[in-house]
C-alpha cells in the first residue's frame, strides 16, 4: 500500500509537470513559494497584526501555532522519516526551486502556512481577512507541488499538522482566558 501512494504521489506531480505547468504560472508560483521560505510571510504578516489592538491576539497565536508546527515538522518529523525530495526519487520531474533541506516529509511551508490561516480563520475580525488567509494557504501548498519540491501527501500531511498546530494553540489560550475569568 506504502508504495502504491508512492506511485501515486509521484504520478500526480508528472501530471501537474504535463498539464498545467507553463510560463505564466511559473512566474507567478515560483516567487510565491520562496516567500514561505522559513516562515518569513507568515511571521511578517503576523507581526504586522501585533501592532493592533484587534489583530493583536491573531498575530500572536499565529506565532506561537507556527514554532509548535517548525518544532513538529522540521525539527522532528522530517528527520525521523527522511523522505528524499520527489525531483531526486520521481524519474523525469523537473524543479524549479532547489531546497536546501533534503527531506520532504512532511511540507513545512504548507504547515506553517496553515498554522497562520487556521488561527487567523478563529480571531481575525473580518471575514475577508478569515477567507484570504485560507486562500494564501491552499496557493502555498499547491505552489509547493508546482515547483516540484514535494509530494502531495508531503503538503496535506503539512496542512493538516499546521491545522493542529493551530488548534493547539487556540486550545492553550481558551484555557487560559477561560482560567482568568474564573479567577476574577
Amino acid at each position: 500500500m506504502f508504495d502504491a501512494l508512492l506511485q501515486l504521489d509521484g504520478n500526480i506531480l508528472l501530471w501537474i509537470q504535463e498539464y498545467v505547468r507553463n510560463t505564466s504560472l511559473s512566474v507567478l508560483a515560483a516567487p510565491y513559494t520562496m516567500l514561505g521560505n522559513a516562515g518569513l510571510m507568515w511571521i511578517a504578516l503576523s507581526l504586522a497584526m501585533l501592532c493592533f489592538r484587534k489583530t493583536r491576539k491573531a498575530g500572536a497565536l499565529a506565532l506561537c501555532a507556527m514554532a509548535l508546527g517548525l518544532v513538529v515538522t522540521n525539527l522532528t518529523i522530517k528527520p525521523l522519516v527522511s523522505r528524499p525530495r520527489p525531483w531526486l526519487m520521481v524519474e523525469g520531474l523537473g524543479h524549479i526551486v532547489e531546497e536546501k533541506d533534503p527531506n520532504s516529509f512532511p511540507s513545512g511551508h504548507t504547515c506553517a502556512a496553515f498554522a497562520a490561516a487556521m488561527v487567523w480563520v478563529r480571531t481575525l475580525p473580518w471575514r475577508w481577512g478569515r477567507v484570504t488567509a485560507v486562500v494564501l494557504a491552499v496557493l502555498m501548498g499547491l505552489s509547493r507541488l508546482y515547483v516540484g519540491v514535494h509530494y502531495p501527501s508531503d503538503v496535506l500531511a503539512g496542512a493538516v499538522i499546521g491545522s493542529l498546530c493551530a488548534w493547539a494553540a487556540w486550545k492553550v489560550i481558551q484555557v487560559h482566558e477561560d482560567r482568568q475569568r474564573h479567577a476574577h
